[in-house]
C-alpha cells in the first residue's frame, strides 16, 4: 500500500465522526497511557514480591471477578442514572483503588483491594460502549469502534514500554501513575462530554413500550451467542496478560523483555488499524471473525516453540492481527444487537463476558503452568481458537440463513416512531420484559 493510498485511508476513517467521539477518544488514550496493574500485576506478584504463579493467578483472578460483580450494575446504572455520571463515578474510584493498591503489604489485602480494582475499572466499559452507540451513527460504528481500539493500543504501547522500565526501578510508581492518569479521564469527560443517553419519547411513552431488563437481555439468544464466544475469544487474548508473563517469568526473561515483547501488540495495532478499518468495514462479519478466532488461537498455541524475545515477539504478531480484525467488528455487531433504550444493559452483559475471562484466565495459566508447564497451556489455547471459529460459523450461518439479520438502531436524534423496530428480532422476549 502506497503513502497516497494510507493518507486517503486515514482520512476517510476519521473524518464524519462527532465531536464528542473525539473527547471520548481522548479519554481512553489518556486513560491507557496509565494502564499498569492489568499488564504487569503478575510480574508485580511473582517476581517483585516473591508469590507462586498460582497465588498470583488467584490475585489477578479476583480482579476479574470484581469486573464480574460491576458490569452488569455498571450497565443498569448506564442506562437509568446516565452514561456520563457512572463513567466519572467508575475513572475516579478506580483512581483511588489503584493507588491504594500500591500500598498493600498483606497478602489478603493486596487480594481485597485487587478485587476492588477490578470493580471501579470494568464500571467504566458498559458507559463508554453504549455511549459510544449513542453518539455515533450506526454505519459509522465499526470504524468508531476501530478508532477507539487503536486509541487504546496507542496508549498500551507507549505505556508497556515505559512501564516496563518504570518496574524495575519503582513498581509503586507505576500504580501512583495510573492512578493519576485515570482521574485526568474523570476530569476529562465531566468538563467535555455531556449526557448522551437517549430519553424516550412521546409516541414511545404514550405506547408503554416495556422496560428493558437483565432477564430481556439474557432471553435473546442471537446477543448471548455472542457473549459466549466473546467469553472464548477473551479468555485466548488474556493470556497476552496473564499467561504470557508466567510463561516468560518461569523461563528467565525479565520485566523489560515482557515490556518489549508485549509492546509489539500495541505498536502492530496503531500501525495497522486505520488501514484495516476500511477493509473490515466491507468485509464478510462471519470470515473475518472465524479467521481471528484461528489466528487467536493458534498464535498463542505457537508460543509454545518460541525461546527467545525475538521469536516471542513474532508470535504476538501472529495473535495480534486477529485482534485488529475481532474486536471492531465483534463490537459493531453487538452494538447492532443492542436496543435503543437498553444499550447500557446489552453493554454490560457483553462486558461481564470480558470479565468473566479476566477471572477464569488468570486461574486457568496459574494451574497449568504450575501443574504441567507452559505448553500445556499454548495447546489449549489452540483448542480454544478452534472452538470459537466453529462457534463464529455456526452463530453467523444462523444469521444469515434461519434468523433475520440484526436491525441497525435508529440513532438518538432520529428515534423510531415505536419501540418495536429499534429492539432485536427476539420480539417475543423483550414483550415479556
Amino acid at each position: 500500500m502506497s503513502v497516497a493510498s494510507l493518507r486517503r485511508a486515514a482520512r476517510e476513517s476519521v473524518a464524519g465522526l462527532p465531536r464528542e467521539f473525539w473527547w471520548l477518544w481522548t479519554s481512553t488514550l489518556v486513560n491507557r497511557l496509565g494502564a499498569f496493574v492489568a499488564t504487569f500485576m503478575t510480574l508485580y506478584l511473582t517476581v517483585d514480591r516473591g508469590y507462586s504463579a498460582s497465588f498470583a493467578g488467584l490475585v489477578v483472578a479476583l480482579h476479574g471477578l470484581g469486573g464480574v460483580v460491576s458490569s452488569l450494575g455498571a450497565g443498569v446504572m448506564a442506562d437509568r442514572l446516565g452514561r456520563r455520571p457512572t463513567l466519572v463515578a467508575a475513572q475516579a474510584s478506580t483512581a483511588f483503588s489503584v493507588a491504594l493498591l500500591g500500598f498493600m503489604e498483606h497478602p489478603a489485602a493486596i487480594a481485597a483491594v485487587a478485587l476492588l480494582v477490578g470493580m471501579t475499572s470494568d464500571a467504566s466499559r458498559p458507559a463508554v460502549q453504549a455511549m459510544m452507540a449513542d453518539i455515533v451513527r450506526p454505519e459509522d460504528r465499526v470504524r468508531a469502534f476501530a478508532l477507539n481500539y487503536w486509541a487504546i493500543n496507542l496508549g498500551f504501547a507507549v505505556s508497556a514500554t515505559a512501564a516496563g522500565f518504570v518496574a524495575e526501578y519503582s513498581y509503586l510508581a507505576g500504580f501512583l501513575g495510573e492512578a493519576a492518569l485515570t482521574l485526568v479521564c474523570a476530569v476529562l469527560v465531566y468538563m467535555k462530554l455531556p449526557e448522551s443517553r437517549p430519553e424516550r419519547t412521546t409516541a414511545e411513552q404514550a405506547a408503554a413500550e416495556p422496560e428493558i431488563g437483565l432477564g430481556t437481555v439474557l432471553r435473546d439468544g442471537r446477543f448471548m451467542g455472542v457473549v459466549g464466544l466473546s467469553f472464548l475469544i477473551s479468555l485466548i487474548f488474556m493470556q497476552g496478560s496473564f499467561g504470557l508473563p508466567l510463561a516468560m517469568g518461569s523461563g528467565g526473561f525479565s520485566a523489560r523483555d515482557y515490556g518489549l515483547v508485549i509492546a509489539v501488540n500495541g505498536v502492530l495495532i496503531v500501525l495497522l488499524q486505520i488501514p484495516v478499518t476500511r477493509f473490515l468495514e466491507k468485509g464478510d462479519p462471519q470470515k473475518l471473525l472465524l479467521i481471528s478466532a484461528l489466528l487467536a488461537g493458534y498464535g498463542f498455541g505457537l508460543t509454545a516453540f518460541a525461546g527467545s524475545v525475538w521469536s516471542l515477539g513474532l508470535t504476538v504478531c501472529v495473535w495480534t492481527l486477529a485482534e485488529i480484525v475481532n474486536s471492531p467488528t465483534q463490537m459493531g455487531l453487538v452494538a447492532r444487537l443492542s436496543p435503543l433504550h437498553g444499550r447500557g444493559r446489552y453493554q454490560g452483559m457483553y462486558t461481564m463476558s470480558w470479565a468473566v475471562a479476566a477471572l477464569m484466565a488468570p486461574l486457568m495459566a496459574g494451574f497449568m503452568i504450575d501443574r504441567w508447564g507452559a505448553d500445556w497451556l499454548w495447546a489449549s489455547v489452540a483448542l480454544l481458537g478452534t472452538v470459537a471459529a466453529l462457534g463464529y460459523w455456526l452463530l453467523m450461518r444462523r444469521l444469515a440463513d434461519g434468523e433475520p439479520r440484526p436491525v441497525v438502531t435508529a440513532p438518538a436524534s432520529a428515534p423510531a416512531p415505536s419501540a418495536a423496530p429499534t429492539v432485536p428480532a427476539t420480539a417475543p422476549a423483550v414483550a415479556e420484559a
